[in-house]
């Protein structure tokens, strides 16, 4: 048996907000997302691409027949408000049933469908079956790094409107050669852009950056982004995360490659980072040479 984990609201967000070229949602196994909350609840409203499972005449949970369990690489289950202290709650009964067959571990939504949908109100439905051309139209939203505080993503999501709103974005940190997004006309929202592209040294900015972030941050949710969101928006919520919380550069890779797992910072700013964390921690502990890096 894989075991049961329980998973963050902010997970699961990440999750529902991976992407390539087209949302990984559009892939049959890479997310199975359970509600096994009562029918009248699920109908009212539930997360996005989530299904309901099933029970016999008897009250018993059953096995899903529409997916292959065990090639899943990910398998999300949850009910109204189950917390990681709740022994026998609905959302940990189902993990066990399923657990049985899946590779990979089960797990639990903390805090349940009532903290996720008042965290994230957009990720709400009704809609129960989804054509593969509206999955392929899903646009995935920034991934979260500091719960409703940090957000890392692509110029696209930066000019979206609707994404703004919903995030409640109120400070952006802009490294694309582009210089304008598209904001609210009544916004007065503070913008610092970096022109650069892979060959601009970022290390000098370091600082300038942080200072920002931490100004901002203390006042709502600020909003990191690049052309494309996978290497200089990373570098810089990396820095960032090293800056703020002293933790080495491979603490930060990870933290930040578990929320958005596409993550490829340019091999010169992968160097500049390790200055960075000599620099902030007063030694270097994360040897970039590894291939991993």
């Amino acid at each position: 048996m894989a075991g049961i984990i329980f998973c963050e609201a902010t997970e699961l967000y990440n999750l529902l907000n991976q992407y390539t070229k087209y949302s990984r949602l559009t892939e049959p196994i890479y997310l199975y997302l359970v509600d096994v909350r009562t029918k009248s609840q699920y109908d009212e409203s539930h997360v996005i691409t989530a299904k309901r499972a099933k029970m016999d005449a008897y009250g018993n949970y059953l096995l899903p027949q529409d997916i292959e369990l065990e090639c899943v690489k990910y398998c999300v289950v949850y009910d109204g408000h189950t917390k990681s202290s709740d022994v026998e709650g609905p959302a940990i009964l189902y993990a066990k049933l399923l657990e049985n067959i899946s590779r990979q571990p089960i797990m639990v939504l903390n805090g349940g469908y009532e903290f996720f949908s008042a965290c994230y109100p957009f990720f709400r439905t009704q809609k129960i079956f989804y054509m593969p051309q509206e999955l392929d139209a899903f646009e995935p939203y920034p991934a979260e790094i500091l719960p409703a505080k940090l957000y890392m993503g692509a110029f696209k999501q930066a000019s979206d409107r609707q994404i703004q709103k919903d995030l409640k974005i109120k400070a952006y940190l802009n490294l694309c050669r582009e210089k304008e997004i598209i904001i609210a006309e009544e916004s007065l929202t503070p913008i610092l852009h970096i022109p650069s592209s892979e060959e601009t040294s970022l290390l000098a900015y370091f600082p300038m950056m942080c200072e920002f972030l931490d100004e901002q941050l203390d006042k709502g949710a600020v909003l990191v982004f690049s052309t494309l969101g996978i290497s200089r928006c990373c570098t810089i919520v990396m820095a960032y995360l090293m800056y703020s919380q002293k933790i080495a550069l491979k603490d930060a890779w990870a933290l930040v490659q578990k929320c958005k797992a596409t993550i490829r910072p340019h091999r010169d700013f992968v160097w500049q980072l390790s200055k960075w964390e000599t620099s902030v921690l007063q030694e270097k502990i994360t040897n970039v040479s590894d291939p991993y890096y």
